[in-house]
């Protein structure tokens, strides 16, 4: 997936690109992310006063494992893209925006600025549902599907002590 400013520039209007892309990049080293589809990319570009403007959203799906109750769980995560570029100045703008991409040359792969949309988008804590309880901790039960009736009572290690000293009396 690439824009050429020149084209852009005179075409004059917002330029649709639809692009399917298979990326393994942005999922290598995530444990938690157990199978992921094809990421769709709907953008749109239009070049603006000297800057070309990439806007549009990606799409996947993914197969997820709850860091709560460790059950497998499906979501299609729709995440927005926004970046401008502009052709490298011959003169250093002290005064140019952080957010533009400086590019050298016409044109531009928009491949590494999806993956790197997509690592920033992904759910750095999958759940399969907000409320999720999670496991328990004595006897790992999954507490989403029964109770088990542990008992959990939670004591502040620094106050140990203090709680056998009540103990004895």
């Amino acid at each position: 997936m690439q824009i050429r400013f020149r084209e852009l520039s005179l075409q004059g209007q917002s330029v649709p690109m639809s692009e399917v892309m298979n990326l393994t990049e942005p999922f290598e080293g995530r444990q938690d992310i157990l199978s992921h589809g094809t990421v769709h990319a709907n953008l749109h570009a239009k070049y603006e006063e000297g800057v070309v403007k990439v806007n549009g959203s990606l799409t996947l799906d993914l197969e997820l494992s709850c860091s709560r109750c460790l059950t497998h769980t499906n979501q299609t995560i729709k995440l927005p893209f926004k970046e401008v570029f502009m052709q490298k100045p011959e003169e250093e703008d002290p005064e140019l925006d952080e957010d533009i991409h400086l590019v050298v040359g016409d044109k531009v792969d928009l491949e590494p600025y999806v993956v790197e949309n997509v690592v920033v988008g992904l759910p750095y804590i999958p759940l399969c549902d907000e409320a999720c309880k999670g496991l328990c901790p004595v006897c790992g039960e999954n507490r989403n599907q029964r109770d088990c009736g542990c008992k959990q009572d939670k004591i502040d290690p620094r106050l140990a002590g203090l709680a056998d000293f009540f103990n004895k009396e």
